[in-house]
């Protein structure tokens, strides 16, 4: 039997509105009324007043593909990223705004981001002299799949660029999704080496800049901030299956997904991981097969990753060993699964231009 889809516990998945505070300003420079778009979908213009109301995870990225569909500009989510830095994330920016230095602010953002955004991770992978800042979508069935990546890794960018201050670059791009028709937008925006069909979606800087210390922090400050942030986070916190699955798709993506390791990061022995999953109905094991075929999904889906490369990315020893595990969770192959869905969303793309031209 496949696992339990994500889509049976992605109703809560939820984002704070400052990620898309800038939605009816873009329209009107764009020439587009906002009221009439937001009304389409039961939105009034009053949503975006403070920054700290919440809308679903799904209906966010309904708004996002709507704003392109009515204004044809293909780059309507880079152009929402450029708005978003550190003060959209709210009491949460603050915090990793007084980190002392790089490293310390990004691990702070990364661990509590969820606090701000459900529905998609940070992560950060360190390799030899470089390091991705990355992020994933966990919602299934997201519109404007490629929009959302495109926002947030422009908001990446900028949250780089305002901790490590005006001399940083980036070495590279990423983006996971096809390259667009016109890149001029994403050229003069990041101004660096742009990749597409990338494993995953980030931005990829030298690590030296870790070491860079943090303009304006102040300590005293931060251990004040830490304490509300420890408050909302008990307050509002998932339960700890949820945090596991969340922790789950970010270890995967950094191939780092055993039991050990997840367990280190909620500072508890594995025993102790396997014991407290137990007592909820699952284990291990199984949150591991969930995620990695939720994270297949999308990348077979919205990506030209090769097989191989899939497997590899997953943890699998060859293709065929994941191919085994992705017939186990579906009933289909890989290849097969791809294949329904480059034919559904060519009927999808046919349908919408019959539509528009009637």
């Amino acid at each position: 039997m496949p696992p339990q889809s994500e889509s049976q516990r992605s109703e809560n998945n939820t984002v704070r509105i400052a990620t898309a505070m800038s939605i009816p300003k873009i329209l009107k420079q764009l020439g587009y009324d906002p009221v009439p778009l937001l009304a389409e979908l039961g939105l009034e213009l009053s949503l975006f007043d403070d920054p700290d109301n919440v809308i679903p995870y799904a209906l966010r990225s309904q708004l996002i593909q709507l704003c392109v569909k009515t204004t044809h500009c293909q780059h309507f989510g880079l152009l929402l990223g450029q708005h978003i830095g550190l003060s959209s994330a709210g009491l949460v920016g603050f915090l990793v705004q007084q980190s002392p230095n790089v490293q310390t602010a990004l691990e702070s953002l990364v661990r509590y981001a969820p606090l701000h955004v459900r529905g998609g991770v940070i992560y950060m992978d360190e390799g030899d002299g470089s390091v991705l800042l990355g992020y994933g979508i966990y919602q299934p069935k997201v519109e404007a799949r490629e929009q959302v990546e495109d926002g947030s890794v422009a908001a990446l960018f900028n949250i780089l660029r305002e901790l490590c201050g005006p001399q940083w670059r980036p070495l590279e791009v990423h983006f996971s999704h096809h390259r667009p028709t016109d890149i001029r937008p994403f050229r003069q925006f990041f101004k660096a080496p742009l990749i597409f069909n990338a494993e995953r979606s980030g931005v990829l800087f030298s690590s030296k800049w870790l070491q860079q210390s943090v303009s304006g922090a102040e300590p005293e400050l931060r251990r004040l901030l830490q304490k509300y942030v420890n408050d909302l986070e008990s307050q509002y916190g998932d339960d700890f299956v949820a945090q596991v699955r969340r922790v789950l798709h970010t270890a995967l993506l950094t191939q780092q997904a055993t039991a050990e390791r997840v367990a280190a990061l909620f500072s508890i022995h594995p025993r102790t991981l396997n014991r407290r999953l137990k007592v909820s109905g699952t284990n291990f094991h199984k949150l591991a097969d969930q995620s990695r075929f939720e994270i297949a999904q999308q990348w077979l889906e919205h990506s030209s990753m090769e097989l191989t490369q899939i497997s590899a990315a997953l943890g699998y020893s060859d293709a065929s060993a994941f191919t085994r595990a992705f017939r186990r969770w579906s009933g289909t192959t890989p290849s097969l699964w791809r294949k329904q869905c480059q034919q559904t969303d060519s009927k999808q793309k046919r349908a919408a231009t019959t539509s528009d031209l009637s």
